[in-house]
């Protein structure tokens, strides 16, 4: 994409002149004669450097740097000036101005300074756009589902939102509690600060308190240097604490004073430190039973369930499987050079009837496996793995035949499409295999 450069003065041969020294450099230049005339410029065309006179017909040229900036952050502007005061100086740089100078210095200093310019607003364009994708990746709209269970737990997500209330996210293993707290995360105050997340369950408890609060040097063997925890990591942030029930109960009070009053001791020190920082945290366990069978803190439950929501397990939102399907094939599809798939009947409802023991995450884990197993574009059942086949056959009255239907398909495969070799290894004439391949459907 080319560079672009708009110049915003009223003095036309000034604009004119200044625009063709630009446009020797490369760059494609836009001319506006006032303030007004260049933020309309600014709003539909992409447009990396302003250069724009201080003195303007309708505005100062130092307050419509805040304009620009908030019309499009990345843009870089310098402001050109026939008599600069430290003042607008001043000014120009706290509204986010690249540089000031005045005019009759600018000859030598223009161009060096739009390339510094230029190579500023591409690096905060990159950022920018990065910022946006990573937004939309982890945004509410990203969580898929059309089901009445998933729409009242994505209700409850973004009102809480924009507050800075503690959240317990309840479900089963692989319902999505990690990505419903990066949305939540992401559409929150704090999105432009860390997230940063732990799973309780992946490390002992001291291992968990030194990952979590840091250490001290001395503090124990191996301990050369201060470490920073994970709380410090996430200041200003937020914090997703996944298994929170396997936290052991000692740590589960160090964890309730960060609750209540934000403070915290690093391992082996005797400073209170203070951290400004949001809990999200989550567990497949019922904790309000286990802190009553003394398994739990019940202060800490209380604490954390502030504003609970529970995520469906995957077989209580069978309308939207399919739709969860399609978008990991999709994805994985393009991984691999694939072009998009279609999914037969059967296939489809066998996705639908399999009972989903690992929800989501299965089903992901699933649908990788059949796209590396693909060889055309339409998907059919015998992709699947057998035990979607063995549930099937549990309710279907025809659950024999399609069983039957499988084992063909599979012998042809392992012989190459040989008929005669695969009736051979089926124990069955070569008519009868042709009359069961015309009966299932079998090219």
């Amino acid at each position: 994409m080319q560079n672009t450069v708009l110049i915003i003065d009223d003095e036309k041969k000034i604009c004119s002149l200044l625009a063709r020294i630009i446009e020797l450099e490369g760059f494609k230049v836009f001319q506006a004669g006032t303030g007004k005339e260049g933020l309309k410029l600014l709003a539909n065309q992409e447009i990396d450097v302003v250069i724009s006179d201080v003195k303007l017909p309708d505005i100062n040229g130092v307050e419509l740097v805040k304009q620009i900036k908030k019309l499009k952050p990345y843009t870089e502007v310098i402001n050109l000036t026939a008599f600069g005061t430290i003042q607008d100086g001043v000014m120009a740089m706290r509204n986010g101005a690249f540089d000031y100078i005045t005019k009759g210095d600018d000859n030598d200093k223009i161009i060096p300074l739009v390339y510094k310019a230029m190579d500023k607003a591409k690096l905060q364009l990159r950022v920018y756009e990065l910022e946006n994708k990573v937004s939309r990746q982890y945004s509410f709209d990203a969580i898929l589902g059309q089901s009445k269970a998933i729409k009242e737990a994505l209700e409850l997500a973004r009102k809480v939102a924009s507050t800075d209330t503690t959240v317990l996210l309840l479900g089963e293993t692989g319902t999505g509690k990690e990505v419903f707290a990066q949305a939540i995360h992401y559409e929150s105050l704090r999105s432009l600060k860390p997230f940063v997340a732990v799973n309780c369950s992946g490390f002992n408890p001291e291992l968990l308190e030194s990952e979590l609060f840091g250490y001290k040097e001395g503090a124990f063997t191996g301990a050369l240097k201060d470490k920073k925890g994970l709380l410090e990591e996430a200041n200003e942030g937020t914090l997703f604490l996944d298994e929170i029930g396997e936290m052991n109960l000692d740590l589960q009070a160090k964890l309730l004073r960060v609750l209540e009053n934000q403070t915290y001791i690093k391992v082996g020190d005797t400073q209170t430190k203070k951290v400004n920082v949001r809990i999200i945290a989550a567990t497949n366990r019922d904790l309000k039973e286990e802190a009553e069978a003394g398994k739990f803190r019940l202060d800490l439950y209380y604490r954390l369930s502030v504003f609970s929501i529970e995520l469906p397990p995957l077989n209580a939102r069978k309308i939207d499987i399919p739709l969860i399907a399609k978008h990991y094939l999709k994805e994985f599809a393009a991984k691999v050079n694939k072009p998009d798939f279609t999914m037969e009947e059967d296939f489809a409802h066998l996705l639908q009837e399999h009972s989903w023991k690992g929800n989501i995450r299965e089903l992901k884990n699933v649908m990788e496996r059949v796209v590396i197993l693909a060889d055309t574009q339409v998907l059919t059942a015998s992709l699947l793995p057998y035990e979607f086949h063995v549930h099937s056959a549990k309710d279907d009255s025809m659950s024999m035949e399609a069983i039957e239907k499988q084992h063909i398909i599979k012998v042809l495969k392992f012989t190459r499409g040989n008929k005669t070799e695969t009736s051979r290894l089926l124990g069955i004439g070569l008519t009868t295999l042709y009359r069961k391949m015309e009966e299932y459907k079998i090219s």
